[in-house]
């Protein structure tokens, strides 16, 4: 997994475990198996949040993990243009490349451990694909992307772009080594991550080597999501499973503590890859359709309004 790493993890500032004496362990509330589905022209997603009551989400509203697949040429398949309004859309990469272009003059190119932070706000259209190279060559292709919703008095803030490359994010180690943590956005015992968010949110990957245990602090005022992106492993004290396209929704704590087994299959031989994310529930009605993520059924009408007007943007030359 090329998403980015370190020859010797022990260089790396350590995150203290927090003291079992004092802190509590968040415990697992439920587990949930993402199903398998196609998004955009065709590519294989697996739907992380499917079956999630929104009051567990909160402040996220949906996850794809794109892959992991390895694509033969002519294979690789991306989205044509779209709109979108009320949210932010955040792009994680872990193998291949991927392109974005929105009507907002925001795009790019990412590749291994590169984001792309999208905050559609008033609403923009936007499009993302494999370059043509990729689509020539085939390869492997794996990545995340996630929805941040926007509380009502953000909803319509101008659209925003962040390029956020692998060797911006703040690389951690657990504390005996045998963890890399990334912190992608907000802040993780004091270390904070590039991603400059609109909610108080925390994104991390962290890989787990075989037979480790991770035990980290969690702000007790965020929920808190454990996703397993590939590899074998477990989440809470309870040791509930956890392997690739697992969702572990966490309760109240201010700590959360996983592991990964000790017998991984060969292609994930690094150990277990998961995905941590919590942020301060927003605690508004949600109106979700389609593209649009607003707050009542009628600004939602509003905005399908305002997309066939032409007043979300233009496709550019």
């Amino acid at each position: 997994m090329p998403a980015i790493t370190v020859d010797d993890i022990t260089v790396l500032p350590r995150v203290s475990a927090p003291d079992p004496a004092t802190a509590t362990t968040r415990p697992v509330l439920g587990t949930v198996q993402a199903p398998n589905a196609y998004e955009g022209e065709g590519f294989p997603v697996r739907r992380a949040f499917a079956g999630i009551k929104q009051q567990y989400l909160d402040p996220f509203i949906h996850m794809d993990q794109m892959g992991e697949v390895e694509y033969a040429p002519g294979e690789p398949k991306g989205t044509d243009w779209h709109p979108h309004r009320g949210f932010e859309t955040v792009t994680y990469i872990l193998d291949g490349i991927f392109e974005h272009q929105d009507s907002h003059g925001g795009g790019g190119v990412i590749t291994n451990g590169d984001t792309q932070w999208m905050t559609a706000g008033s609403g923009l259209l936007h499009i993302e694909r494999p370059p043509e190279s990729l689509v020539i060559s085939g390869g492997l292709f794996h990545g995340l992307q996630l929805w941040v919703n926007l509380p009502s008095a953000k909803k319509m803030s101008p659209p925003r772009y962040q390029d956020i490359r692998a060797g911006q994010v703040a690389l951690l180690s657990s504390d005996d080594g045998g963890v890399l943590l990334r912190v992608v956005a907000g802040e993780l015992a004091g270390h904070g991550g590039p991603g400059v968010t609109h909610t108080p949110i925390t994104l991390v990957h962290a890989t787990v080597a075989p037979g480790a245990t991770l035990r980290i602090p969690w702000d007790p005022r965020f929920n808190a999501l454990v996703y397993g992106m590939s590899g074998q492993g477990w989440v809470g004290a309870e040791r509930a499973p956890l392997h690739t396209g697992t969702l572990a929704v966490l309760g109240d704590g201010d700590a959360i503590e996983l592991g990964a087994d000790v017998h991984q299959d060969a292609r994930h031989a690094a150990g277990l890859e998961v995905y941590l994310l919590g942020g301060l529930p927003i605690r508004e009605p949600v109106a979700h359709y389609g593209p649009f993520v607003m707050n009542t059924k009628q600004e939602l009408q509003q905005a399908f309004e305002d997309y066939q007007a032409g007043r979300l943007g233009t496709i550019p030359n």
